[in-house]
């Protein structure tokens, strides 16, 4: 138990996905303008990576172990993602139709999202357990959750501050999550 709780935190805040390890850059900055918005992408990827560390997981340990085809797991993991996006998109399409419109182009983008391959790519580069690789994934996730919708109440925020000509639209936002990026470095002292 100890090590699944070390697991999550370390997961969460000390190697948080965007912010030390920069993967999934592109939806943590384009859906990051209101934490409405921001805390349903960052539900979306949880449910994505949680999901996608399971069946990556059993698809890894079952099958491409079990026929000496671990070579396959980056195409095998692709696949999986495109799959749990494509349900994850026809749900929000049938029963949140406000969030899907709301996010827009970056759903899809999911699927194309690194922080979701890099997580399934982890957990067998680690030699995580099934138990492991869906508590690495879902902490993981829940970093990426935090940190989106941090940086979306900030983003509502400096909306209405007087910022410098150069600085105004994604240059701020460069500058901000930065400064998250290393408010974050705090973190490594815990583990």
């Amino acid at each position: 138990m100890k090590e699944l709780i070390l697991i999550a935190i370390g997961s969460a805040l000390v190697n948080n996905v965007v912010l030390s390890q920069f993967l999934g850059l592109c939806p943590f900055l384009g859906v990051s303008k209101k934490v409405k918005t921001a805390a349903g992408m960052g539900a979306a990827v949880i449910f994505v990576i949680t999901l996608a560390s399971f069946v990556a997981a059993i698809i890894y340990d079952f099958v491409l172990v079990k026929f000496d085809i671990t070579y396959l797991k980056t195409i095998v993991f692709i696949l999986v993602i495109a799959a749990l996006v494509q349900f994850v998109e026809m749900f929000l399409k049938k029963f949140m139709v406000s969030l899907y419109e709301s996010l827009g182009v970056y759903l899809p983008l999911i699927t194309t999202n690194c922080a979701v391959l890099g997580v399934a790519l982890v957990n067998v580069q680690k030699s995580y357990t099934i138990l492991t690789s869906v508590v690495n994934g879902l902490a993981t996730a829940v970093g990426f959750t935090v940190a989106i919708v941090i940086l979306a109440g900030i983003r509502e925020k400096i909306e209405y501050n007087d910022i410098p000509r150069p600085f105004q639209g994604m240059p701020i936002v460069l500058v901000t999550a930065g400064l998250m990026a290393i408010a974050f470095c705090g973190f490594s002292g815990l583990l």
